[in-house]
């Protein structure tokens, strides 16, 4: 029996066909996109910091899509439970994850990820900056770094400091601090910032390096004291606190940030369609207020400008683990 052929431009055809049939539904969906509800991961336990802003961000964009913005908290292994469910999520822009500055330091932090960082997703928009704050509890005796540096070197690894998990923003600006002093302090990894303040008003651990959003309204109702903030600059919430580099540890500068990113392969249209209402959302007079009264401050980038962010903290995170030493418990 004669093998069939086939006229080649049958072929390329039928070929050519099956593609466009496979790639129409995901077309067919960017130009309507979002026609149903949207998923937003949060990598930590709600009333953190990343909750803090989610939720109120959460609620603009329902109005400006008219779709429900759904929060879906996956707290753990510092954040990195989260990331892999996105990098295996289906990449139609109807699951999407807030990230914090957390997502670029496991990069270099976890020898083992399940995920590649920067081939894994896709960029949205760098939401909003958060400057951190150094808090004492109640049994600290230090009210001011120099007191803290002398503290800790009269007792070395006995101080105890808190952070929302291992490879938390916190934990890594504590790491850096003790090695820029020369001191030694033992770092206690809780799930997420209400576990942090929880053990700082119970007096379980002596200080943390915290999103300045969580820890104010405790330091204002004098249940912790402000030892300093970590940004390069005073924030306007507590203009009153010093920073570090005010305090004697030149070039300190660690800030929080919080991003939205999604799955590598998600349309570049439908990232650039939320990425535009995230910044219209963030522009709005009462969301603006909400989040700048809680430290927040407010971006807004295009995805571009976002991966170019991602980009440099991999590198800069990457610097500070190793000079730190810091590592997974």
């Amino acid at each position: 029996m004669k093998p069939l052929h086939f006229p080649r431009r049958l072929v390329l055809g039928s070929v050519l066909a099956s593609a466009a049939a496979l790639l129409a539904p995901l077309a067919a969906a960017e130009p309507n996109w979002p026609d149903k509800p949207i998923q937003l991961v949060i990598p930590y336990p709600p009333g953190g910091s990343a909750d803090l802003l989610g939720r109120p961000l959460a609620v603009q964009l329902q109005q400006q899509l008219g779709q429900s913005v759904v929060l879906e908290y996956k707290p753990g292994a510092g954040g990195t439970l989260a990331s892999q469910y996105i990098a295996r999520a289906r990449p139609d822009g109807y699951t999407v994850q807030m990230v914090l500055a957390a997502h670029a330091i496991n990069a270099s932090l976890y020898p083992k990820l399940p995920y590649d960082t920067q081939k894994d997703f896709a960029p949205v928009s760098l939401v909003a900056n958060l400057p951190m704050i150094v808090a004492g509890s109640k049994k600290l005796p230090a009210k001011n770094i120099p007191e803290l540096i002398a503290a800790a070197k009269a007792a070395p690894g006995q101080l105890t400091f808190g952070s929302a998990g291992n490879g938390n923003t916190g934990h890594l600006a504590a790491e850096l601090f003790a090695t820029e002093a020369g001191v030694r302090m033992t770092h206690v990894p809780y799930k997420g910032s209400a576990g942090v303040v929880n053990a700082m008003l119970a007096g379980d651990i002596d200080l943390t390096f915290d999103s300045i959003s969580t820890s104010m309204p405790h330091i204002r109702d004098g249940r912790m004291h402000a030892l300093a903030v970590t940004s390069a600059k005073r924030s306007p919430l507590a203009p009153d606190v010093p920073t570090i580099r005010e305090q004697g540890i030149p070039n300190f500068d660690v800030t929080g940030w919080y991003a939205i990113i999604a799955p590598a392969g998600t349309p570049e249209a439908v990232r650039k369609r939320l990425s535009d209402e995230i910044a219209k959302a963030l522009k709005q007079p009462q969301l603006l207020a909400q989040l700048t009264a809680s430290g927040y401050e407010p971006v807004g980038s295009s995805p571009e400008a976002l991966q170019k962010h991602i980009d440099a903290e991999v590198v800069r995170w990457a610097q500070v683990v190793k000079s730190t030493g810091a590592r997974v418990d």
